[in-house]
């Protein structure tokens, strides 16, 4: 069985790929002096180029787990959420409150995915 390793570094992979399933790596924003709905935003983009990049989609996505700052975001990430999951392909999901690497950070998603 081959394993494929992207953007590999002593810690970490960006995307590992086995036996047609895809994972990613933790994603965060691109910004962190952002809101909870920008730092959404431009995490669910990084998420969409790194699956592209790996051969699937948002459409293809299996399983997603959202680790909120606090849970008084819940709504407002949500509402990022739901707009960008597109109707008819909503993947396994949970969401956690958890401590955050920077404090900055509000949000941060860990997905897994088929490939096309």
């Amino acid at each position: 069985m081959i394993i494929e390793r992207i953007e590999t570094n002593a810690r970490m992979s960006r995307i590992v790929k086995h036996n047609g399933t895809i994972y990613l790596c933790g994603q965060v924003c691109a910004d962190a002096t952002k809101d909870i709905t920008e730092q959404t935003q431009t995490m669910l983009a990084k998420v969409e180029t790194l699956l592209e990049q790996a051969g699937s989609s948002k459409e293809h996505m299996l399983s997603a787990t959202i680790y909120l700052k606090t849970m008084d975001d819940f709504a407002a990430m949500n509402a990022v959420w739901d707009e960008w999951v597109p109707t008819g392909f909503a993947s396994a999901r949970a969401c956690v409150q958890a401590p955050m690497a920077r404090d900055v950070l509000l949000v941060e998603v860990s997905v897994i995915a088929a490939e096309k």
